[in-house]
Order: structure tokens, then sequence, then C-alpha cells
């Protein structure tokens, strides 16, 4: 399985088992329509191993542990169950560990899926596999989410109450495929943390402003700037931002040299990277009207942006997991003749900039991946800044470097 993809379940009971070259510890928790625990007790691991329809099965130190579901007693009310790992030693992370989860029939052991998240690094825990029910049927997802807090960070961003001496509070670490919202994170777990009785909620605090070419914020404090490889969360008081906004693509020829002819397009993509379609000069219109293109500029002159491309994010079809926003020259001019080269978002309503990247780089190439938006498995979308130049002359050239970049 690859990130964001799911499989229907052929069996009522299946076990999730996690291995890798270290000691796992791996945990579930079972979670409502709003994606939290209903109490302490939906919270299964090694020192609370059983719960409804969820058991917790340790490896004994030498196979992997396991989280055995039952989805037939599964209690009314819970919609899905995740599945975590975390390493075993105080402190290590996931840096060169390639921990696999493998999804089996609980009945016969046949393996059903396996999945390996991919390019962890300062993660000290994951959110590996959910099982969920969706149509009243039964599946399951590869998600692949990391945290930098390890099991106490999972378990209070669902809503569980973690015993623990008092630490500065820490981020999740953004996985590069699609997988959660970002939570605000609580301090550092001791090495086993303990289930205690829910105190009253307390203000989450303000998210940090991220570090430049890591970390994730949202829209709350105003307009965001990125830098390469920068993530932003499209929430905005708490709320996925799922109205129609407008990417605006810009660039002006470099040294008053000649007319630059680019060409900006996106390029839609399901949950396992295969191509749905792209819109650009010669398709203004994809996915039933959804995303919608400005036309050619043939020039590049003049302020302002040079191409938009409008997205209707909250009527996207749902096989729609990601889109990469591209720019490519069909003349064969490189981006070393370009300047000023940007992509940004805005709401299509206001006219307000929320996202702004600008290219500080060029290289002698024909075209670049500008900036992608993903869609999480909680339902919203997150904008991250690529820059990532590729030889490509036309958007059907960019289809599979953008597949890559996902």
């Amino acid at each position: 399985m690859t990130p964001g993809s799911n499989i229907p379940l052929p069996a009522a009971r299946v076990t999730v088992d996690v291995a890798a070259p270290v000691r796992l510890d791996v945990s579930s928790l079972l979670l409502t329509a709003d994606g939290k625990v209903r109490s302490d007790d939906d919270f299964i691991f090694y020192n609370q191993p059983t719960g409804p329809g969820v058991t917790y099965r340790s490896g004994g130190g030498t196979a992997p542990d396991a989280i055995v579901v039952d989805t037939s007693a599964v209690p009314p009310g819970i919609e899905k169950i995740v599945v975590t790992a975390s390493p075993d030693a105080a402190g290590q992370t996931f840096q060169g560990i390639e921990p696999t989860a493998t999804i089996r029939n609980a009945d016969d052991n046949s393996v059903l899926a396996t999945f390996t998240p991919p390019q962890l690094g300062t993660e000290t825990a994951l959110v590996i596999v959910e099982v969920y029910l969706r149509n009243g049927a039964w599946k399951a997802r590869a998600v692949g989410q990391g945290y930098s807090n390890g099991l106490a960070g999972i378990a209070t961003d669902f809503g569980v109450s973690v015993e623990e001496p008092a630490a500065p509070a820490a981020q999740p670490v953004a996985p590069p495929a699609p997988a959660m919202q970002t939570p605000v994170a609580p301090p550092a777990p001791p090495l086993d943390p303990r289930v205690t009785t829910p105190p009253p909620p307390a203000a989450p605090p303000a998210p940090p402003a991220a570090a430049p070419g890591t970390g994730k914020i949202n829209l709350d404090k105003g307009r965001v700037s990125l830098q390469k490889n920068q993530t932003v969360s499209l929430v905005k008081g708490g709320r996925p931002l799922l109205s129609q906004v407008k990417m605006g693509l810009g660039w002006e020829p470099a040294y008053r040299g000649k007319d630059i002819d680019l060409d900006a397009s996106v390029i839609a993509y399901g949950p396992q990277r295969n191509h749905i379609d792209s819109c650009y000069f010669g398709k203004l219109s994809i996915v039933g009207g959804a995303i919608k293109h400005s036309g050619d500029n043939l020039t590049g002159e003049g302020g302002g942006d040079d191409e938009v491309i409008v997205v209707d994010l909250g009527r996207l079809p749902q096989e729609v997991t990601g889109l990469v926003f591209t720019v490519n020259s069909f003349s064969g001019q490189k981006f070393t003749e370009v300047a000023k080269a940007y992509c940004r978002l805005l709401d299509a309503a206001s006219g307000e900039e929320l996202v702004r990247f600008d290219l500080t780089t060029a290289e002698p190439q024909t075209g670049v991946l500008m900036a992608k938006l993903i869609k999480q498995f909680s339902g919203e979308w997150e904008m991250t800044a690529m820059g990532d130049f590729v030889k490509a002359r036309t958007v059907r050239n960019m289809v599979k470097p953008g597949a890559q970049s996902l």
C-alpha cells in the first residue's frame, strides 16, 4: 500500500502487526465520528490490552506486537480504529528504521496488505494504519502520520489524558504523503505513560512558527509565506478550508529579456498516485468544473498573476486526493531566463492572499513543480511549497514527476 490508499476488508477479524529492526510498542485507539475517544478506556496498549472489539497482543520481544480488531464486536458509534507504533527505547526516532505494518486475516493469518511509510526521520511515533467504517463496510487505510513526541502525543491528540512530567510542547512531524491534520501536541512522554482520568479541557497553546524548510502551520495568523518544503495546513479558526480558492502563478522575463511563454497547469491524482486528469490552457475545466484554468499568457509581461487556476475544494470528487501545480516552457526556454516566479493561494470570495511561495532559485530546466495540495484522511487539505525543477516542456511530461512527488 501507499500513503492514503485503502482496501476493503474481506474478513470480520483482522490483525495488524508492525515489524521493524528494533523493538516497537504498538497501540490502538477507538475513535468516534469526531475523531476522539469516548474515554480513556478506548486507548488499547500494553498496560490496557483489551477493549470493545480491539485487543493488544504482545510479541514478547521475539515477534512483532499486534492489534487484533473484531469489526463485528466494535460498539456502535465507533467509526475508526487507528493503529500506532513507537520505538521501545526512550528517545529513539524512526531515522534509519523502516517499520512495516502487515494486515492479516485473523482467522487464517493470510496477508491482506502491507505498508511501509516512506522517508521517516525525527518521528518518535506513528499513526501507521487505520481500520474504518464507510457506508456500512469496514476498510483499512495506510496513513503514516509521524509525531515527534511519542505515544503520549498521539494519545492526547485523540482525547486521551496521559500523566507525565511538565515539559515544553512539541509539534508533530509532517509526512511526505497524506495522513492527518496538524495536531497540537503535548509534552514529551515518560517511558511508560499511564492512562488517567481526563482533567477539564484547557485551551491549546498557539502553534509556533515553522522553521525554514520544515514544520507545518495553519492560517490562523494571517498570510503565510512558505519556503521550499514547508507545509501549511489549510485550516482557519479550527475549521478546514473547503471553499473556492485560486492558485495564482506569475513570472517575469529575467534581466529585461525577451518575452517568456510559460504554461501553468494542475494535475489531479487519486490516493494511489494515479493520474485522474490535468487542467491547462488546452483543457480549461476538469473534474466536473471543480477545477478551472484562466487561459494562456503568452508573454509573462505585466504585474500580477500571469495564469490563475480556480479550485473548489468542497466540490472536488472523493477520488481526488492530490493536486500538483506545475509550470513548464513549451518553447524550450529555461528557468534561468525567468525572474520573480511565484505561486500564491487566494480566497476566491474575498481575494485575500492566504499562502505565498516565491521561487528563489533557478535551474536550466524547462519545468518546475511549484506546489502541491494533499487531502488528509481527516478531510482537510495541506499545501506544500516544492520548487523542484524537471526536464519537461508539457504538462503531459509533468504527470510522472508529479506523481513521484506525492
